[in-house]
């Protein structure tokens, strides 16, 4: 603050120094200090003028305001004089203005009109304020505000005592909360019980400034569901450096993480495919000499009749697991390679593989065949569409329960190439509502443990590939429940897809 002599301080009591101040003021000011007449032309110019506009004095005072007003903007000159002549006042007016090099400045104006001794509207004063930084920094906010919204992501904010602050889009597409529900509550309305112990390792961590990258995790949603996550947290600092909350980048990678187990899963499957052709081809011999030995030994007229019972009984077990052993290596060989398949035949063979699990839960089998011809595919692929509704079949069937399997001509087709209907029927205890309308998902299972859900999604394709088509019905009512699938593939050779 300026300190002035009682001399100076009458001085500037006086009407020249009243008018020596107020000179001052204009020009020292960071803004910049315009006055024009009615007629829109520059009557006076401050140093900020110059320094915001680029124009000495010498240069702009004389000349009409528009040169600093873009032409498109120029309507706004005639409601600005229009208002000044009704001696209103415009405060805080933000718009655009030209700089002599041509580049625009984002301006703040505030216009008062000046008056003659009468009180007569005489002219205008303007005070332009260089709003750019302001202009780019909201700019910038509204663009990082526009890029949390729109992200994949959930990205929520949270204070320093795990209370959630913000909560965007993506937060509400991955865990089911609306902002307005969950803003407000602690974090931990997201963590399971059994995994609330990190939250106060991670505001520690926070705190002394870290930053946590890629935390893998789990999550509920808002039904209740888990969700594995990948965490990415980072400390929120205010003006003065402080620490003051956290931001939370949350990435679902649930289904990333299911289908690279299932990538896992399914190359030691084939690992497994490869080791037990191979032991299936070399079995074959001793299988086949077995055979040979089981054969005469049951024909031996010097065995009693409880001998040729178990001798027929060893017989049969040897030629059972020659054909497992036959399929085995088919299986292995025949994916790569389209043929004419008898569905008949591939399905005894996949009833036949599953006898012992269908033998030791009491299932009656009835097969119902009529004559069909021949589909063209994949014989491997086609065996396991009908490999797995089979086995999704016998696990639904308690005990001495019922198992239709029927292949004949579908009547629906009169125009065009006929196709086969394989109907695969269970009297198991139906599928319910909500399975139902998840059915051929991928990894979707009800299985727990036992299934990874791909089953049905698998089947479904390989049918689609070979111009089919597969569909279902179900009931769950005691007393009359069931499964029925039924799977339609044109026959004929028509390459699959």
């Amino acid at each position: 603050m300026a300190v002035f002599t009682s001399q100076a301080q009458k001085y500037l009591s006086t009407q020249e120094g009243v008018r020596v101040r107020l000179e001052s003021i204009v020009q020292y000011s960071d803004d910049a200090i315009i006055t024009k007449d009615l007629d829109g032309t520059i009557t006076s110019w401050n140093a900020a003028a110059t320094r915001i506009f680029g124009y000495a004095p010498d240069e702009i005072v004389g000349k009409s305001i528009l040169t600093l007003i873009p032409p498109e903007l120029h309507n706004e000159e005639q409601d600005i004089l229009r208002r000044l002549r009704a001696a209103e006042r415009i405060e805080h007016y933000e718009t655009v203005r030209l700089a002599k090099d041509g580049s625009r400045i984002n301006v703040s104006l505030t216009v008062s009109p000046i008056k003659d001794e009468d009180g007569t509207v005489i002219g205008a004063s303007k005070i332009a304020r260089d709003i750019g930084d302001k202009v780019r920094a909201d700019e910038l906010r509204f663009r990082l505000a526009a890029l949390v919204e729109s992200s994949d992501d959930a990205i929520i904010s949270k204070d320093l005592n795990g209370i959630i602050t913000s909560w965007n889009q993506g937060a509400e597409r991955i865990f089911g909360w609306k902002a307005e529900e969950i803003v407000g509550r602690s974090v931990l309305t997201l963590i399971p019980e059994s995994l609330k112990h990190e939250e106060p390792d991670i505001l520690k961590k926070l705190k002394a400034g870290e930053r946590i990258d890629h935390y893998s995790t789990r999550r509920i949603h808002k039904d209740g569901q888990l969700l594995e996550v990948s965490l990415t947290i980072s400390p929120i600092r205010n003006a003065h450096g402080e620490i003051i909350g956290a931001s939370k980048i949350a990435r679902d990678v649930t289904e990333q993480n299911r289908v690279q187990r299932a990538l896992i899963e399914s190359e030691k499957l084939a690992v497994s495919a490869r080791m037990a052709a191979s032991i299936a081809h070399e079995i074959n011999n001793p299988l086949e000499a077995m055979t040979n030995l089981a054969f005469l030994l049951f024909h031996n007229s010097s065995l009693d009749e409880e001998g040729r019972k178990f001798a027929k009984m060893l017989v049969e077990e040897i030629d059972r697991a020659s054909e497992i052993a036959r399929q085995t290596l088919a299986f292995h060989r025949e994916a790569t390679k389209a043929v004419d398949i008898d569905v008949c035949e591939l399905l005894d063979g996949v009833l036949a593989f599953n006898r012992t699990v269908m033998e030791r839960k009491g299932i009656n089998v009835k097969r119902d065949y009529s004559p069909v011809e021949k589909i063209h595919g994949y014989r491997s692929e086609i065996r396991q569409v009908l490999a797995n509704l089979v086995l999704n079949s016998v696990d639904a069937i308690s005990s001495d329960g019922h198992l239709c399997v029927k292949v004949s001509r579908d009547p629906n087709v009169t125009d065009g190439p006929s196709r086969v209907r394989i109907t695969i029927a269970d009297n198991g205890h139906g599928i319910p509502e909500l399975v139902k309308r998840n059915l051929f998902r991928p990894f979707f299972t009800t299985k727990s443990v036992a299934g990874n859900g791909l089953g049905l999604w698998i089947s479904q394709g390989i049918v689609t590939k070979h111009g089919g088509k597969i569909r279902f019905r179900s009931r769950t009512e005691t007393g009359n429940s069931g499964t029925t699938f039924t799977v339609l593939l044109p026959v004929g050779n028509t390459s699959p897809r």
